[in-house]
């Protein structure tokens, strides 16, 4: 089983500076068509002085499900509560924040999927009738009270949407699936950011940047931060295409993105392993790493960007990641040399 990060019951402090985050949806870049669905949404429950819907984001990490859980509570002048779905463990971890929602609150619960069993089955008549049932007492002195919840929405968030049960995940009355930013919504962004940051920024700049943060604002955010430091350390804190680009050589970051192991995966099939097929179990003791690392971390993008594949047999660099080291793919054997005609004279 892979392993996954542990998350606390705070917002995720690693991804944005408070002040990038928007406050607002007409601050989002990207994900138009998302916005737009929620808005109207949002403006019919507000119209009928009614709680909003069940909301269910899923995607990649970094695309905005965190950013939305704020911007739609601020959108219904509703407060909001954030809980992690690792840190809840049993039932009872759950009911002080059911019980404190106040009419129409958010309840935001991050990596969803990862909530036990018990603990999911106590949100489903929460979520349907709002209310829970509460067992007071022990053995045959024990008796079932039913607690009325202020009507609430609760927005689940999840990297794997295929590990919710079917009964969780109908009980959402609106799904959504981020998809990843294209370059021009990244360049904006970077822009914008960086205009937060008090850092002087052209465009040429901002498009280095936004090229090869993998489709991804966070990794937009992360990368303009240490080219901000790059830049106020060794530029006069200008930054400029070429000072972009002398950070970015600086952190091992190439011009589609990939990182210091990135490469080093890509090296270590392409010129260790011949191009594939190989196992990911052989591909990690080669570089000495973990095989779930690569198998969340590393081979997602590779995968996305078209730089391996991965087989029935195992994993095979592409002709496009032979090109990206400047090796080519080898040739496939001709098959009269593996399947040689046993009848033939010799």
């Amino acid at each position: 089983m892979s392993r996954e990060k542990i998350l606390s019951n705070a917002p995720n402090p690693e991804d944005d500076d408070p002040k990038l985050r928007p406050s607002r949806m007409s601050e989002m870049i990207g994900q138009k068509r998302v916005i737009e669905r929620l808005r109207i949404a949002i403006e019919a429950a507000k119209k009928r002085k009614d709680v909003l819907g069940h909301i269910l984001f899923d995607g990649p990490p970094g695309l905005g499900k965190t950013t939305f859980a704020h911007c739609i509570p601020n959108e219904m002048d509703v407060p909001v509560d954030f809980l992690a779905g690792p840190s809840l463990k049993a039932p009872k971890d759950l009911v002080p924040s059911l019980t404190n929602l106040k009419k129409h609150q958010v309840l935001f619960i991050d990596e969803i999927h990862r909530v036990p069993k018990a603990v999911e089955e106590y949100l489903y008549t929460a979520m349907e009738d709002f209310r829970i049932d509460l067992i007071i007492g022990d053995g045959i002195n024990a008796r079932t009270h039913n607690m009325k919840l202020s009507p609430f929405t609760l927005i689940g968030a999840t990297t794997r949407a295929g590990m919710l049960t079917g009964p969780l995940r109908d009980r959402f009355q609106i799904r959504e699936h981020l998809d990843f930013y294209s370059l021009e919504e990244l360049t904006v962004i970077v822009k914008k950011n960086a205009a937060k940051l008090n850092i002087d920024i052209d465009e040429s700049a901002a498009s280095e940047i936004a090229s090869r943060s993998r489709n991804t604002p966070r990794v937009a955010n992360n990368r303009l931060r240490w080219v901000r430091d790059y830049a106020q350390s060794r530029a006069d804190g200008v930054i400029t295409a070429e000072v972009a680009k002398s950070a970015l050589k600086m952190a091992q970051i190439d011009e589609l993105g990939l990182d210091r192991q990135d490469i080093r995966y890509l090296e270590t099939l392409v010129r260790v392993c011949m191009g594939g097929p190989v196992g990911a179990e052989t591909i990690a003791a080669t570089m000495n790493a973990s095989a779930d690392t690569l198998v969340d971390e590393i081979e997602p993008f590779l995968l996305r960007t078209e730089l391996i594949m991965r087989t029935p047999r195992g994993r095979v660099a592409t002709v496009k990641g032979h090109a990206h080291l400047g090796t080519e793919k080898p040739a496939d054997p001709d098959p009269s040399e593996l399947f040689p005609d046993s009848r033939k004279e010799i």
